[in-house]
């Protein structure tokens, strides 16, 4: 279906995030009306405040426009809360991002699929552990899903890949300016036989508060979390209390695969009710 460059061009408004896109719509029925909207009817909309009213109202979509031709000659794919192929998983969330950007195979079957997290400084027996337990549920036929870092994401992905499966990476940062930059080769081979995901503009730089946002998108995907090893600060028990609010399936190893470092965030999991794999 035809990409609709006001909601586009809404979307990628900084401050406008779900909930805010959410009450725009509420109060104006479509992203064309919310974009012609005067100061003083966006002020009376929760969340948007001056600045954020100037920067809606400064939205060019013909430059939009451009950008989303430029972004489809690169295989990249807007997806809008509307389109038949938005990823079915995600409309079950609170709040589930009204914009998607996606390169790679589209659409994937998300039934039963499984994110696989964890430290990007596994020991040996969990980076070992990760890629077989992607491998397993690859081999299935069931899609894997997870954030392409270093360490137990990229495991994850190779170990779905080896088993000629389906795997998909969530970014925190654009599907064109892959982050780490050791991650595009993999990245690569990943949009080969599944696909790249992020919710910011696919030029995007890598953020702090993407990366961690992007975890909500890794378990809302999936029906199950597998958080393999992880520090009690790290970014995969963020995906863990996600997975928990999300009413996914949460997973752990049987012990802490050789790192007396994560016992803590395992024993945590343990009381999360994590299901031992």
């Amino acid at each position: 279906m035809p990409v609709d460059t006001a909601w586009v061009g809404l979307c990628l408004v900084s401050g406008v995030g779900g909930k805010t896109f959410r009450a725009l719509m509420t109060a104006f029925g479509t992203p064309d009306a919310a974009l012609s909207a005067s100061d003083e009817d966006l002020y009376a909309v929760s969340g948007v405040g001056k600045v954020l009213s100037q920067s809606i109202r400064r939205v060019d979509l013909k430059r939009t426009a451009a950008n989303l031709t430029r972004w489809e000659a690169k295989g990249v794919r807007a997806l809008t809360l509307n389109d038949g192929d938005y990823p079915a998983p995600l409309k079950s969330l609170d709040d589930p991002p009204p914009l998607l950007f996606v390169r790679g195979q589209w659409p994937i079957a998300f039934s039963g699929a499984l994110a696989v997290v964890g430290t990007r400084t596994p020991s040996r027996q969990a980076h070992l552990y990760a890629s077989a337990v992607a491998g397993q549920v690859a081999a299935q036929g069931r899609a894997v899903v997870s954030g392409l870092a270093v360490g137990i994401d990229s495991a994850a992905h190779n170990g779905a890949l080896e088993a000629d499966g389906v795997t998909v990476a969530v970014l925190g940062c654009g599907v064109l300016n892959v982050y780490p930059p050791e991650g595009r080769m993999l990245s690569e081979r990943v949009s080969r036989s599944g696909a790249l995901m992020c919710e910011v503009s696919p030029d995007s730089g890598v953020s702090t508060p993407g990366l961690i946002a992007r975890n909500r998108l890794i378990t809302g995907l999936s029906e199950g979390v597998m958080v393999v090893q992880s520090n009690t600060d790290g970014g995969a028990m963020h995906a863990a209390r996600f997975a928990i609010a999300q009413g996914r399936k949460l997973y752990t190893p049987a012990d802490s695969l050789g790192d007396p470092a994560a016992a803590e965030s395992w024993a945590e999991l343990q009381r999360m009710g994590a299901v031992v794999w």
